[in-house]
């Protein structure tokens, strides 16, 4: 099979856009809030700000009180619950592991591109051999700055030896879009992600939008 319509390569977003991890992430939260008796978030509290990080979830927990604790030392303690918690209940997101193996067919380069730091990056990785079969990662502490910066999505293209502006970048989140766009990459909003009713997605300039992984294979038809 050839690609006859597509882009060369397409990086990804790692968490809301291949993997679904909001329900360990929400448990390394919830393990927080119970150790200072803080009430639990929901898992529909949770969802929207799964792609924000640690200090994004930790904010979204203890609200307006979050500043007042040592936050270096809340950050440590969330991820030492989720280290240990990394693959319980994260899943691929339907149609991950088919799109992936039809794109890998046809020749297409893949990469990811994620925040997330190299540790729990690679502990998630490993537990799914269709994202493990990836060979170019790029984690958030890979180079001194991260998404919304556009540095890790072209080292992630440089590394596969295309030009940025030959690789779409899929994400569901505005600094994936951000970024994207500041690279001169084609953008591509993963829809189906983590996104909340407060976010304003026309806002950000996507070239284009999915509701389902799959309908990545449209650029790729044979």
């Amino acid at each position: 099979m050839t690609n006859n319509s597509g882009k060369p390569a397409v990086l990804f977003d790692l968490d809301g856009t291949l993997l679904d991890t909001a329900p360990d992430l929400g448990f390394a939260l919830n393990s927080v809030l119970r150790r200072y008796d803080f009430p639990e978030k929901s898992a529909d509290e949770i969802r929207p700000h799964a792609s924000h990080g640690s200090y994004g979830l930790l904010r979204l927990g203890f609200g307006d009180a979050f500043d007042s604790f040592d936050t270096q030392q809340l950050r440590q303690e969330f991820l030492d619950i989720y280290e240990a918690h990394t693959c319980v209940h994260t899943v691929l997101f339907p149609g991950v592991a088919d799109t992936l193996a039809r794109l890998h067919e046809q020749g297409i380069k893949l990469a990811i591109v994620t925040n997330k730091p190299t540790l729990y990056t690679t502990l998630v990785l490993r537990e799914f051999k269709p994202l493990a079969d990836i060979d170019v990662v790029v984690c958030g502490d890979t180079l001194p700055v991260n998404k919304p910066h556009p540095d890790p999505l072209l080292l992630a293209a440089k590394q596969l030896e295309v030009a940025a502006q030959d690789c779409f970048y899929v994400g569901d989140a505005e600094r994936d879009i951000e970024a994207g766009r500041r690279a001169s990459m084609e953008t591509i909003l993963a829809a189906y992600g983590y996104l909340g009713d407060h976010d304003q997605v026309h806002d950000w300039g996507a070239d284009h939008r999915i509701e389902r992984f799959s309908e990545i294979l449209q650029w790729y038809k044979n």
